[in-house]
């Protein structure tokens, strides 16, 4: 099982000034700790999960594309995304361009991660539209749609219910074969999974209770099934806090961490990406690769077969 950074908050000693120096240093001692995936929330406004006061929309949050172009000079190996890009915040053919042009900078490390949108508020504030969500769910298939159609190289018009264009030209193409990585964001069975199922190469659940997890890969899989997709190509992934301390006051010990790990590798998760506590402090990633990273590579899967059953 690999891991993954997710940088969910900027508040840091002397933002704004050192929030650029501090996020460099982040990434380039994730990737020397091991870290597959770093990903940044695709947000305007702190969300309040992850809020430190109980203002979060005046707390600090970053552009998620201009974020990543700067992570990707400071770095060489990690694959880098938004977890996720809010479908209706972005025209499909500039988000395309964008994620492409990340891919061909980065040297092929780029995926696109994308979901059907949820902060109203953060929509209103600034302007964008928001329109209802089974309107936002077409226009999340059309815009998988167009980004298969773009990365294949086709340059014909994609005209759908809410999208036209009329000459997706691409160039220069994503450096990733076939293309960058697409993560769909999550948990609705009757279509974000079915979407997983039918456009994405990776699917991140929302949640981390064992018995659900369970269930919605389950769903995962008969979509698959019906498809006639190998469920084995989708890159299952999660998100969760991790808080490294004594086990009490809310936080784990390393081995309570790894054995709660080992349950999500026996369901099937490929990657967990890990939202951590204090991530501006050196000593919280040098202790997080050399405690939980170092041990997951050897946390594999129940076979496929078994974990079906």
């Amino acid at each position: 099982m690999q891991a993954g950074i997710h940088v969910s908050r900027f508040t840091w000693p002397d933002a704004p000034a050192s929030i650029g120096p501090t996020l460099a240093r982040i990434a380039r001692d994730a990737e020397d700790a091991g870290v597959v995936e770093l990903s940044v929330m695709d947000h305007f406004f702190q969300i309040p999960i992850f809020a430190e006061t109980d203002t979060p929309e005046r707390e600090p949050m970053l552009e998620s594309g201009t974020a990543l172009a700067w992570i990707a000079a400071q770095t060489n190996r990690m694959r880098l995304g938004a977890l996720v890009t809010g479908v209706v915040y972005r025209h499909p053919g500039a988000l395309i361009k964008a994620v492409t042009t990340l891919d061909v900078l980065s040297g092929g490390r780029a995926f696109l991660g994308i979901g059907a949108a949820w902060n109203d508020r953060e929509a209103r504030g600034l302007g964008l539209p928001f329109p209802p969500m089974r309107e936002r769910f077409e226009r999340l298939e059309e815009v998988l749609q167009i980004a298969h159609h773009m990365w294949s190289g086709n340059t014909e018009p994609y005209i759908g219910k809410h999208y036209r264009l009329e000459e997706p030209i691409n160039e220069p193409g994503p450096i990733s074969r076939p293309h960058p990585p697409i993560m769909i964001g999550g948990n609705g069975e009757q279509k974000t999974l079915r979407m997983v199922a039918q456009y994405g190469d990776a699917c991140n659940l929302l949640t981390t209770d064992l018995d659900t997890l369970k269930h919605k890969l389950d769903v995962l899989r008969r979509h698959c099934d019906e498809l006639g997709r190998p469920y084995e190509e989708i890159t299952r992934t999660l998100t969760t806090s991790l808080h490294l301390g004594d086990g009490t006051n809310g936080t784990e010990t390393p081995d309570q961490a790894l054995a709660r790990l080992q349950a999500y590798a026996d369901l099937g998760i490929d990657l967990v990406s890990f939202d951590l506590p204090n991530i501006h402090d050196p000593e919280t990633i040098e202790r997080f690769g050399r405690e939980i990273v170092s041990s997951m590579s050897g946390m594999t899967p129940v076979p496929r077969e078994e974990s079906a059953a």
